[in-house]
């Protein structure tokens, strides 16, 4: 499953690139009354649930690879990759949720009113949880060294 792991670095931009642009076009769909982008809004969010979903299995067997590289010694923040997986989970499933409860809307016609007001502050909502989860994760990257040649070197020491 190691391959898996090695996918998650890669992976991960998905989510973060279709659920922002989920979010921006939820907001010009409601605001300008453009149901074309609040369709292609309702796309980012399929899939960027889709991606995050891969995004999370991917990450899920990073942090197996973690675990086993700090039982052979090497040092790792597992504290740091906990907040990150917490994080990535609270995202899957708000995104999940909202998916859900916009397409049962939608097909139900009822995706009109006030109702697309709150789906703004939903997406903000949403958008904040991808923000700290990408916070999280660059610094795994950025000040831990985590997925990079810097942990490749302390495990041939």
């Amino acid at each position: 499953m190691d391959f898996l792991a090695g996918l998650h670095p890669k992976i991960v931009h998905f989510p973060i690139a279709l659920l922002s642009a989920y979010t921006l076009f939820e907001i010009l769909g409601i605001v300008l009354k453009n149901e074309f982008l609040s369709k292609v809004a309702h796309l980012f969010l399929f899939l960027g649930v889709l991606s995050t979903l891969a995004a999370v299995l991917t990450g899920n067997q990073a942090e197996e690879v973690a675990e086993a590289l700090k039982k052979q010694g090497v040092v790792i923040q597992l504290q740091a990759i906990s907040e990150h997986s917490d994080y990535a989970n609270y995202t899957v499933w708000f995104f999940s949720a909202l998916l859900v409860y916009r397409t049962f809307l939608v097909l139900k016609k009822k995706f009109q009113g006030t109702i697309k007001y709150l789906f703004i502050v939903l997406a903000l909502a949403g958008f904040f949880l991808v923000f700290e989860t990408g916070e999280h994760g660059g610094k795994l990257v950025y000040k831990y060294g985590i997925g990079t040649d810097l942990k490749k070197m302390e495990i041939t020491k």
